[in-house]
């Protein structure tokens, strides 16, 4: 490390001091949990290892727990307390949690770095989130396949620190910052876990023809219908590679099997999505396959059970498009409101009937004959397929409004962390 630190590049108002130069032991009391492998049990304390370290906080899930007697053994050692940091030592190298409240828990290939007040601890916990602390981890991992790092480079990490008032200032606005992510994140996990219900509730399963949750003034039964006989799956696909596809030329767009997998959700706004284009195409050759508002492609392939997950085509306008490589276009017999299709075959409702008719191990596949064994079950007012479709849109739409803002504030805490630390 250089001897001379050089100054943030972004500083609040009124700093404009030179950043002593510290090792982390010099300025933190950093130990590690035990070495021993203690009996577990189904309750009890939980012992949290490197795998428990994750995005700032000690994840619960999958974790293990131990007696009273080694929770006070291992405690004698390593005695976790508000304000302490914990960092991953074995495979999750670097991951830091804060402690932020009293803890009831015992550690294992964790380095503890307790809080001396020698360094105010927000300013020291972001700092160790920062890509100046990664470098030196990246350049200090012992290991073959499963990395780790023994505690006395972590104690001998270097720490750039600035005046008491400044490091208020630095771990309050990154806090800050945190607070706002998790915000946002919690806000965005409660709209999938609300999409996720209501994809399950507003359509009927099990042979019913009455979802469990429905909008007011709607009771008649839904219809069933053959696949078959609801949709038309005649319309022929292309089976084009990547490579004859383009996104700056062409003027047929080409729907291709991953994108519906990955990229698109239930519908496709075919004027504001960016599909690629087919190369030198020639119209007459794909005239038979072009597609219209309320078709539905479905992908008959993948590696996992996504495969029967669809895609409605809507605001198609005047633009050609048509469907390409492992894709099934479903067109309806008879059209039905937009959006309400699209989020239809991706419910489970109707894709559990897909489970038991895929074939194949590594990559699963779904064929038209299996397809036309199922059955479609659909409301015939019009109304209620309107309003399902945009209930379900606006949480879709809402849903991308909150990812958007995490990846905004994410993307400003990177910046920060890489500006506001030297």
């Amino acid at each position: 490390m250089p001897e001379n630190v050089k100054k943030p590049a972004i500083r609040f108002a009124g700093f404009d001091d030179a950043w002593e130069q510290r090792k982390l032991d010099e300025v933190a009391d950093v130990r590690d949990g035990t070495h021993d492998s203690p009996h577990y049990f189904q309750e009890g304390h939980p012992f949290v290892t490197s795998k428990n370290v994750k995005d700032g906080y000690i994840n619960y899930n999958d974790i293990q727990y131990i007696s009273d007697a080694d929770f006070f053994e291992i405690n004698k050692r390593s005695k976790v307390d508000i304000n302490d940091i914990l960092m991953g030592m074995i495979g999750t190298i670097g991951n830091t949690a804060l402690v932020r409240r009293k803890p009831d828990f015992a550690i294992k290939n964790v380095a503890l770095i307790k809080d001396t007040k020698a360094v105010y601890f927000l300013y020291l916990y972001h700092y160790l989130q920062s890509p100046i602390i990664s470098q030196q981890l990246d350049e200090s991992m012992d290991g073959g396949t499963q990395k780790f790092i023994a505690l006395n480079k972590i104690r001998n990490l270097f720490i750039s620190i600035p005046n008491k008032e400044e490091q208020f200032k630095v771990g309050g606005y990154i806090d800050k910052l945190d607070n706002l992510i998790t915000l946002h994140q919690r806000k965005y996990d409660k709209l999938v876990s609300v999409k996720k219900s209501m994809l399950e509730k507003m359509f009927p399963k099990n042979g019913s023809d009455i979802p469990e949750i429905r909008f007011a003034g709607f009771t008649d039964p839904w219809e069933q219908r053959e696949f078959s006989l609801f949709f038309d799956c005649s319309i022929p696909s292309n089976t084009l590679s990547r490579a004859n596809l383009s996104f700056e030329k062409g003027e047929i767009k080409n729907v291709h099997y991953g994108d519906v997998l990955i990229k698109f959700g239930a519908y496709i706004d075919v004027k504001k999505e960016t599909i690629p284009c087919i190369i030198h195409a020639n119209e007459e050759n794909y005239r038979n396959q072009f597609l219209q508002n309320g078709d539905v492609i479905m992908a008959d392939a993948a590696e996992d059970e996504t495969v029967g997950k669809a895609s409605e085509i809507v605001n198609l306008g005047s633009l050609k498009v048509v469907s390409g490589l492992h894709t099934i276009v479903c067109r309806p017999r008879e059209k039905k409101q937009p959006y309400f299709l699209g989020y239809y075959i991706n419910s489970q409702s109707f894709h559990s009937q897909l489970l038991p008719l895929m074939q194949g191990t590594k990559v699963s596949s779904l064929s038209r004959t299996n397809l036309s064994k199922t059955y479609v079950c659909y409301p015939t007012n019009p109304k209620e397929q309107a309003q399902i479709g945009n209930f379900f849109r606006n949480v879709d739409n809402l849903i991308t409004l909150h990812q958007r803002k995490l990846e905004k504030l994410k993307n400003v805490k990177k910046s920060m962390l890489e500006r506001m630390f030297v």
